[in-house]
């Protein structure tokens, strides 16, 4: 079936097609509002990376619970020898044991390492026997067992599980927030767009059913697969973004074609063309998206999946429901009216694409300077995972994180952690082994940026070798009290645990080179080992993510390049349109590192700078805009091929297609673009960055792209826009924009004009 009797199709039942939808918002009402509790934190890790191989052995064969919960107390009166605060400390923590999943609980007394140097500061170490992914349910239980501390000394919190509780939190305080700035701020934007309240309400209440209709899909997917906390504010800035920018371009569309024939024609010749953009527009975004799915880390797959919702409801939206409710609607989409504009309101766009092509290098040129200035600190980005410095100061991890870091430093709180195994399974307390061991640590111990190493025979500067040797000869029965407690810890059978204090910062490159050089030397006799903790564990994921992304990108590309070619029958526009695309992407890329990395603007928009990128970052926006952005690239080229298949001329057909679609590409994207900017509001710097990114790229794309560099290129290149060789022409189906001229109705109407430039 055509569009345009998939049009007439919808016209004549389109009190069903209404009908239908209202049941589908119906069924998803209960169900929206509770997805967050079906989602899940984390997904920044797998299990084919060495970090977690390491664990998972370390787990195994010495029962290491790698989960924890630091109970921070500070007290500026007393110190930690003062008895007033001992005896606080454990009060506070003297009913957490009888929490079933506390697997133990280690008080400051216990190990010295855990009492900070102006030993005002100190923290008990509470061990989960859950994974931390999934432990912050645990964290209400937790406090409520947690006794209050005298005025003197205040308590704090921090750990993974902590961190991931403020994670969920503040990800809905986030979505709330921008819900409640991103829709008035579109209201407007679509009431200066229509002049009308039905026509600016009209995009508004499909992209609502859309958005309802996707959260609920979310919520029952998230019963059989894990997803991302994450997916709630993408798939409401992405689904309202999406669902207004289509109603937008097909109620735009409905006004134009409702001027000049009957409604139901009206509503066939708006599905036939606009519909038939969005159809193939958002197979774009879609292809784009469903790249992520291929990625082993949950929360890229997360992002995947629930794109591919969003954009199936979008497009269903655009295509049923929208122009079933204008067949309704018909002449009172202009109902209400609050402004008047005048005919002929795309003279301006007119007027710029014929400056813009009468000196299309003056325009290219300095157009092009920009993305390239813009998109320039990307060549010093430094990608790394996110910690709980991606939260604000105001939430308790994060103040629980930054008084540790202050009190111990951020080498001591994140040391870097050695899995050591014997080859042949003999046990890690033989002679050689210990000697072997022995050679590894103290090799670590000289290097410069360790500041100690913690293991079974590092317990003490002055023991050497033979006394390591005699001291586990009968691992039963070790005679030392002290060395007795560290091997019940750090080793059992073939297995020990090496932990490596750093000097300097976890995430820095110094500490990077370390895990690299541990991993790139052969241990010595009989030991192997992998190599674990938040070093290695940032390591392994831009590793893994970074390994994948050049095939998903490739996937991306080459199926957009089809899609484009299918559509526009042409060689070159599908290529212009790849290289227009990365270029925006490339310069909020750029912006990106430069606000979020190098910390310009921090205090505006109220964040701490991170010193990186977090490493989904890039992927996930080019998975997202990529097609998003091809979305105004269709929209246009669509409309500037009805007109040069109708006239054959190149310059006149651009611009009668920017003049026709310009001022609602630029409305679409100012919607996106005041959608993605309401989460700069978020707490959480990953949601600020991936709403600022969105915002910047797609007004970069609607105006220096769109505006300057497509007339540009298009006047350059002339008639070579719409090169095709004869063979692929052969080859090709015919999916022609001219369908439409199968209705009489539409063929009386074939435009004449010519635009002089």
């Amino acid at each position: 079936m055509s569009f345009l009797r998939f049009g007439h199709a919808v016209y004549r039942r389109r009190k069903v097609v209404v009908g239908l939808w209202v049941a589908l918002v119906l069924l998803s009402l209960p169900l929206a509002p509770r997805v967050a509790g079906v989602l899940k934190v984390g997904g920044f890790s797998s299990d084919s990376m060495e970090a977690s191989r390491a664990v998972a052995e370390l787990q195994r064969n010495l029962g290491y619970q790698p989960t924890t919960i630091s109970i921070i107390f500070t007290s500026q009166q007393w110190t930690v020898d003062d008895p007033r605060f001992v005896a606080a400390a454990d009060a506070a923590v003297r009913d957490l044991k009888s929490v079933p999943q506390v697997a133990d609980v280690v008080p400051f007394t216990a190990n010295p390492r855990q009492v900070s140097a102006d030993r005002h500061t100190a923290y008990t170490l509470v061990v989960l026997d859950t994974p931390d992914e999934g432990s912050q349910h645990l964290v209400p239980v937790l406090e409520a067992k947690l006794h209050p501390t005298p005025p003197a000394m205040r308590t704090a919190l921090a750990g993974g599980s902590i961190f991931y509780a403020d994670i969920e939190r503040t990800s809905s305080e986030d979505l709330r927030r921008g819900e409640v700035v991103a829709f008035p701020l579109a209201l407007v934007a679509l009431l200066l767009v229509f002049g009308s309240v039905v026509g600016a309400l009209t995009p508004i209440v499909i992209g609502g059913c859309g958005v309802l209709a996707i959260l609920a899909s979310v919520y029952l997917l998230g019963h059989v697969t894990d997803l991302s906390i994450f997916v709630l504010n993408l798939a409401t800035m992405l689904g309202l973004g999406l669902a207004v920018d289509y109603a937008l371009f097909i109620t735009s569309r409905f006004r134009e074609e409702l001027a000049r024939r009957p409604v139901e024609d009206a509503v066939a010749v708006t599905v036939a063309t606009a519909g038939r953009a969005i159809f193939f527009s958002g197979l774009t975004v879609l292809i784009g998206l469903s790249a992520l799915i291929v990625f082993p880390f949950m929360f890229l797959r997360s992002v995947g999946v629930a794109g591919v919702l969003v954009v199936f409801f979008s497009v269903l939206a655009a295509l049923t429901l929208l122009p079933a409710s204008l067949g309704l609607l018909g002449p009172r989409i202009d109902a209400l009216t609050i402004i008047r504009y005048r005919g002929g309101d795309g003279s301006w766009w007119r007027r710029l694409a014929q400056t813009v092509m009468a000196h299309p290098w003056r325009f290219f040129v300095p157009a092009l300077a920009l993305l390239a200035l813009l998109g320039s600190p990307f060549a010093h980005v430094r990608l790394s995972s996110p910690d709980a410095s991606i939260l604000p100061r105001s939430v308790p991890s994060r103040q629980g994180y930054d008084l540790l870091v202050r009190a111990f430093g951020a080498g001591e709180l994140q040391p870097v952690v050695l899995a050591v195994r014997t080859r042949d399974g003999s046990s890690i307390f033989a002679p050689d082994n210990v000697a072997a061991l022995y050679e590894l640590t103290h090799a670590l111990a000289t290097d410069g940026r360790v500041e100690r190493v913690d293991s079974i025979v590092t317990l003490d500067p002055r023991i050497g070798l033979p006394q390591y040797q005699l001291l586990y000869a009968d691992q039963a029965h070790i005679p030392d009290p002290y060395a007795s407690q560290i091997a019940q810890h750090y080793a059992r059978g073939d297995t020990a645990l090496v932990s490596v204090v750093l000097k300097v910062s976890p995430v820095s490159d110094e500490a990077k080179a370390l895990v690299s050089d541990i991993r790139g030397t052969q241990p010595p006799g009989n030991l192997t080992l992998l190599v674990t903790g938040t070093t290695a564990g940032v390591m392994d994921v831009v590793g893994e993510l970074y390994r994948d992304f050049p095939l998903a990108l490739i996937a991306v590309v080459l199926a957009t390049l089809v899609i484009l070619l299918l559509l526009l029958r042409s060689v070159v526009l599908p290529l212009k349109a790849i290289v227009l695309n990365a270029l925006s992407l490339v310069a909020s890329y750029g912006a990106l590192v430069w606000i979020f990395q190098d910390g310009h603007l921090a205090g505006l928009l109220g964040f701490t700078p991170l010193g990186f990128v977090e490493a989904t970052l890039p992927i996930v926006m080019f998975c997202t805009l990529f097609g998003v952005s091809m979305d105004y690239e269709v929209f246009l080229l669509s409309r500037i091929r009805e007109t040069y298949l109708e006239t054959g001329d190149n310059t006149a057909s651009v611009a009668y297609g920017l003049e026709r679609s310009g001022r609602i590409i630029t409305s679409a994207a100012l919607i996106v673009v005041l959608v993605a900017g309401s989460f700069v509001t978020a707490g959480i710097v990953l949601i600020k960055a991936l709403g600022l990114g969105v915002a910047l790229a797609v007004l970069l794309d609607a105006t220096v792209i769109r505006a300057l560099l497509v007339p540009a290129t298009m006047r350059l290149l002339g008639d070579w826009n719409w090169w095709l060789p004869a063979w692929l022409r052969r080859v090709l189906p015919h999916l022609e924009h001219h369908e439409y001229h199968e209705s009489a109705a539409v063929a009386a109407d074939v435009r004449s004009e010519k635009v002089e430039v």
